[in-house]
């Protein structure tokens, strides 16, 4: 199976040998740039992804899948607002995926997210994704329960079955022109923690807050080891995960935005140029309406 390779150097690309090991990644990183520059990096990605964005929009052969994973408050929402900013509206698509619908419980785990993948020349996001099947539900198997699979499940193996699965999907998909790009921000404990009290501390912030988030913050090291094994086994060079120091938000922002932007970069983009019949009717055209004036 021949693949492009689509990962972005970087301290945070995750290896994909299997070897990764998130004990050794780090929640905060020092950028050496006070909080002004990292905004003005930040507004330079955005400026270069937004032009990046509208040459993939005319060029109309690849697709982009930026992929957001996290534990609660590290971030995702407004980091995703923050580095598609820039973007047309027209060639961007958010999906967010909470809890499955009666509906979504009626097909295969994948069949979801597989519907809300973008089209040809447009940038899709997934605040949360597919991986939560190998997430939230490994940590609370119980879920199994609810999704009606034919056979009961194995316990020893569904988790791998489910991960291979998500693999050879995320290698169909680079196979025909979709980018992945998967973004783990990475929140300390001790930082969810101030993060929830602040929420609690502001009237205004406290509709973000639900005692699940309390409930699941005593999962803590199940959910890290089953990051470790997703991202372990998922991280390909056409699919790769960027485990991205999540405890200072500004630095993260712009960690995101740069990996976006040089990604964008990376592609063999063309602006579509006109045939020869059609370039000469263009400007037939335009003298056509300079004299007008």
């Amino acid at each position: 199976m021949n693949l492009n390779t689509t990962s972005i150097d970087s301290p945070f690309l995750a290896p994909t040998d299997g070897s990764f090991a998130l004990a050794q990644q780090t929640t905060r990183w020092d950028s050496g740039l006070d909080k002004k520059s990292l905004k003005k990096q930040l507004r330079h990605c955005v400026r270069e992804i937004a032009t990046c964005q509208e040459q993939l929009y005319a060029d109309d052969r690849y697709a982009v899948l930026l992929v957001f994973q996290a534990m609660d408050a590290a971030g995702k929402d407004s980091t995703i607002q923050k580095v598609l900013s820039g973007v047309n509206p027209a060639g961007c698509q958010v999906s967010s995926f909470g809890k499955p619908s009666a509906g979504e419980l009626e097909h295969d785990f994948l069949w979801r997210t597989t519907a809300a993948l973008p089209q040809r020349g447009r940038i899709g996001v997934f605040n949360r994704s597919h991986y939560e099947e190998v997430l939230v539900v490994r940590v609370h198997p119980g879920i199994l329960d609810g999704q009606r699979l034919p056979t009961l499940p194995d316990p020893t193996q569904i988790w791998r079955h489910r991960l291979d699965a998500i693999a050879a999907h995320e290698a169909h998909l680079a196979q025909n022109g979709t980018v992945i790009v998967k973004f783990f921000l990475n929140v300390s404990q001790d930082e969810q923690r101030a993060r929830f009290i602040d929420r609690l501390e502001e009237p205004d912030k406290r509709w973000k807050f639900s005692s699940g988030d309390l409930r699941e913050r005593g999962y803590w090291e199940q959910y890290m080891a089953a990051y470790q094994d997703a991202i372990a086994t998922t991280s390909k060079p056409w699919a790769p995960w960027y485990v991205i120091p999540a405890d200072d938000k500004p630095t993260m922002r712009w960690l995101v935005a740069d990996i976006v932007s040089k990604t964008l970069r990376s592609l063999p983009l063309r602006w579509p140029q006109p045939d020869a019949d059609t370039a000469a009717s263009f400007e037939t055209y335009l003298a056509q309406l300079r004299a007008e004036g």
